[in-house]
């Protein structure tokens, strides 16, 4: 800048003046010098944010200006401005913004001596920007001392409010670390991970524990490790308006997509998922059922029998009801059959007739109210972000009261009356057949003999007759299936299953094994109540629908789980068969994340996995990463491949035609 000027004239008198004048010349004489050192233009932000400032405070720094002169050297009236172009270009913009007039006089200070194109030169050569870390604390203190929100300290600037809260944010970093960032030990880009939180305590705790891997991501990680995001189903569920109201604080990252940001207070927001849950269960319970219990998490774990809803019929409302609005809903659909779009008020009555066809059907199935009275309900968050009822679980000391002992004699499950004194071998008296007593019963030595033969008869016909050998099959694995206790076949076939969730922690939580709980809830809930019906049930199936249930039923029973305990080689080929068979696609039920797989394995099969399904120079990218961040970079890269380790990966089935082909190019081959 050219020394402090003691002389101030005005424009009229410019051609007295000496060097180092101050002048106070018309805006629209002040013109670009050809000789500014400047040729690349200012940014229009650079020009807002003087604008915006000159607005606020003023000209802060004299325009330096030389006269400009015609052919003959002579005095034009106009000024050539060798410093403080931008200062120039910011007041046209406010000419045009109309904030201020073209002829505003502005303060310059003349400059005769000097070479233009030096002074241009040094003016942009010789000074050193600001710290930014200065920047952020001085507009920290603004905010603080003043008490100026983001928009009015933007506005004074010449920037966007979201910029002003990057730097309150960066400014609000712990002063330890920004010293630290002063000194070089942190970039910008790692400052900015660490302005995550305001937590001082926290962020020193993490710098402290960083290793050589210092990237943001991994900062950003270990900052809010103990925070819940808010795409976490919990958080959805809640909101961030309950949240906040319950006195949470959200954090968020204002330097990168947070995807709504960090919810910091984890128990707070459990608290507030099982507060609306209890209060949902409050209104299940209302229908009657001994008790409702809420959990955030399913508890596979509870040992109780389940009980579905059964068919039941509808009453003479409903079922006049019902085909009143079956018959509305066949007649409009005949009306308007063959339009493409459908009038509003037909729209809007088709779905009024389907929301009533759909309520009425609902009432074909319900409990049993003694099942109610005994029964319960949990109500837990599921993992489509909803509260989510199951109904029907009767725990043990609940459970109806089995066949008791009564007057010297036992009631059996079928309803029969056995006299205690009766033993099994017994045979009857001679005194008994002496008396002749008709109704006594057989004894129990007799029966066994019998019955033997009729069970050798049995079998030769069954074995004679598949359709009804099926049905037998079916009624077996049903009853087993579906109702409590094993004894209503005479079938010694015995149904199986065992307990994934023991093998693999929350698989019963996933969409499969949803999809698998409501298939088999859809047939329990065709179920006749009581099992002595259940033969009558299957024999009356259609074949489709008897093959349905068999298949449903024998599905249970599928076990595939390798232990090292269990060696089981024929077992486990005819799981590789079996699962060509159907044409299993793991990728519609697992993929690879770090939780499921990629967190488990080494560093080698992490890389052998993104070779197989990104390529060799994606593994190149990330083989220098720590196994965390390489695991978590890996489930980006996998993410829609389809890609499966070996383990659950299905060979292709072979046809014949396909074998007699590889048959015959190996032989031709040879």
């Amino acid at each position: 800048m050219t020394n402090i000027i003691e002389t101030t004239t005005t424009v009229s008198e410019a051609s007295a003046t000496e060097n180092g004048a101050v002048l106070f010349v018309p805006l629209n004489k002040l013109k670009k010098s050809p000789r500014n050192a400047r040729k690349t233009p200012h940014s229009e932000a650079h020009i807002e944010a003087l604008a915006a400032s000159i607005a606020a405070k003023g000209m802060l720094q004299n325009l330096v200006v030389e006269p400009e002169t015609n052919a003959d050297g002579e005095p034009t009236g106009s000024y050539f401005v060798t410093i403080g172009e931008g200062r120039r270009l910011a007041q046209m913009l406010r000419v045009k913004r109309k904030q201020i007039k073209k002829t505003e006089p502005i303060r310059c200070v003349l400059d005769t001596e000097n070479d233009a194109t030096e002074i241009s030169l040094d003016e942009n050569v010789t000074r050193e920007a600001m710290h930014p870390a200065d920047q952020f604390e001085r507009f920290r203190e603004l905010a603080e001392n003043r008490g100026w929100g983001a928009e009015e300290i933007a506005a004074r600037f010449g920037v966007t409010a979201h910029v002003v809260r990057q730097r309150l944010r960066l400014g609000a970093v712990s002063p330890k670390l920004m010293q630290v960032y002063r000194d070089g030990g942190l970039s910008l880009d790692q400052l900015m991970a660490f302005a995550i939180t305001e937590d001082h305590d926290r962020q020193e705790q993490v710098y402290e524990t960083l290793s050589w891997n210092r990237k943001p991501s991994t900062i950003r990680r270990d900052l809010t490790k103990l925070n819940v995001a808010a795409t976490d189903r919990r958080a959805i569920f809640v909101g961030a308006d309950a949240y906040a109201e319950a006195g949470g604080t959200i954090i968020r990252d204002l330097f990168t997509e947070d995807r709504g940001g960090y919810f910091e207070d984890a128990a707070l927001l459990d608290r507030l998922v099982i507060d609306k849950l209890e209060g949902i269960a409050a209104e299940v319970q209302a229908e009657g059922w001994k008790w409702a219990s809420v959990h955030i998490d399913f508890p596979h774990a509870h040992g109780m029998r389940r009980s579905y809803p059964h068919p039941v019929d509808l009453s003479e409302e409903d079922a006049a009801a019902y085909g009143a609005a079956q018959e509305e809903y066949n007649r409009l659909s005949s009306e308007y059959e063959g339009y493409e779009e459908l009038p509003d008020e037909a729209d809007r009555r088709f779905a009024e007739l389907e929301g009533e066809i759909e309520r009425i059907d609902a009432k074909r199935h319900a409990y049993d109210v003694a099942e109610i009275a005994r029964g319960g309900v949990f109500v837990i968050l599921n993992h489509d972000c909803t509260a989510r009822i199951e109904r029907g679980f009767i725990r043990a000391e609940d459970e109806a009261p089995r066949p008791e002992d009564v007057e010297g004699a036992t009631v059996t499950e079928d309803g029969k009356i056995v006299d205690e004194g009766d033993g099994e071998d017994a045979e009857p008296q001679p005194d008994d057949e002496d008396a002749g007593d008709a109704g006594k019963p057989l004894s129990e030595l007799l029966i066994r003999d019998l019955t033997a033969h009729r069970t050798l008869g049995l079998r030769l016909a069954l074995g004679e007759q598949p359709d009804m050998a099926l049905v037998a099959v079916v009624h077996a694995l049903a009853a087993q299936t579906f109702y409590r206790g094993g004894e209503a076949s005479c079938l010694e076939i015995r149904l199986t299953s065992a307990y994934l969730a023991s093998h693999a922690d929350g698989i019963e939580d996933t969409p499969a094994a949803q999809a698998l709980a409501d298939r088999h809830a859809g047939w329990a809930s065709d179920m006749p109540r009581d099992v002595s019906d259940l033969w009558a049930f299957v024999a009356g199936l259609d074949h489709a629908s008897l093959m349905a249930l068999l298949a449903h039923c024998v599905s249970l029973t599928v076990n595939a789980i390798r232990t090292p305990w269990e060696q089981k080689p024929n077992a486990h080929a005819t799981v590789e068969k079996l699962a060509s068979a159907v044409a299993l696609d793991m990728t519609a039920h697992w993929t690879p994340t770090v939780q499921t797989y990629l967190g488990r394995v080494t560093k080698a099969h992490i890389l052998a996995a993104v070779r197989e399904g990104v390529g060799d120079e994606a593994a190149e990218r990330i083989s220098g990463l720590k196994k965390p961040d390489m695991a978590q970079a890996t489930e980006q890269l996998l993410a829609g491949t389809g890609w499966l380790p070996s383990v659950l990966r299905t060979a292709r089935p072979v046809s014949r035609d396909t074998e007699s082909e590889a048959e015959a190019f190996a032989q031709a081959a040879e």
